[in-house]
């Protein structure tokens, strides 16, 4: 499919897990990418992956925690690439801890990325989604979002992304934005397999479908919801967690 022939799609925390696949996938139906990242070895190794598809893109060290760096991170897009079609605010990190032990540098550090820093992205993108009338935010919750044990700080933000992107739906729904929450389960990624291994393993066997998802499991989710036909979709969080979301079973 080339669903996205023409498109440009702006992408944080590319440079490893989701945001790789998704790159990847963004690219392998036609979008010109732009890869945002705060690690810039990373991001140069991302990028030479995903120019493997013959794919159009752009790299860029950014750091989404200041506003400054993410508006003049939007602007060289848009002024370079001549528009930005589709936003995915996917930067995030853990700081896990029982809330007592929850230190104000390991709360502000997760709320600062993963919540402000898509609030960053988010209010820079609105002004050129709504110049060309046309715009896909996707951001990143996560199935900690309704709550979850020892992450004070991480379901903070991630419900709070929640918010944001209902919110956003309504703001950017007459201008053509629409604003949608993956809330992934287990993935395959760094951020699960620096987990302890038995802790890992107690969490996938909650799993309904016995195993954890793949990075390509939600690159597929952003590449619907960011979609042209996905257009009458917006303020919803899409589970991508192989059921456990639904919750526990007696059987």
């Amino acid at each position: 499919m080339n669903r996205y022939q023409g498109r440009v799609v702006a992408i944080t925390g590319a440079a490893q897990g989701l945001g790789l696949a998704m790159a990847i996938r963004f690219a392998a139906e036609g979008a010109t990418v732009a890869l945002a990242d705060v690690n810039e070895q990373v991001l140069t190794d991302a990028a030479g992956t995903v120019a493997e598809s013959h794919a159009r893109l752009r790299t860029d060290v950014v750091d989404v925690t200041d506003s400054g760096q993410v508006g003049a991170w939007i602007d060289r897009v848009t002024a370079e690439l001549g528009r930005l079609d589709v936003l995915v605010n996917n930067a995030g990190i853990i700081r896990d801890n029982r809330v007592e032990d929850i230190t104000d540098d390991d709360w502000h550090a997760v709320i600062d990325v993963s919540l402000t820093g898509g609030f960053h992205c988010a209010r820079a993108a609105f002004g050129p989604m709504k110049r060309q009338g046309y715009g896909r935010i996707v951001s990143f919750a996560s199935m900690s979002w309704r709550g979850n044990f020892g992450q004070t700080n991480y379901v903070a933000a991630k419900a709070g992304i929640v918010g944001m992107t209902r919110t956003l739906a309504l703001e950017g729904a007459r201008d053509g934005i629409t604003a949608n929450a993956i809330a992934p389960g287990l993935i395959d990624t760094p951020m699960l397999a620096s987990m302890n291994g038995s802790a890992r393993d107690k969490l996938t066997n909650k799993v309904p479908m016995r195993r954890t998802g793949r990075p390509e499991d939600i690159a597929e989710a952003a590449a619907f919801l960011a979609s042209e036909p996905a257009g009458y979709i917006t303020g919803v969080v899409l589970d991508v967690d192989g059921g456990i979301s639904i919750g526990s079973s007696i059987r």
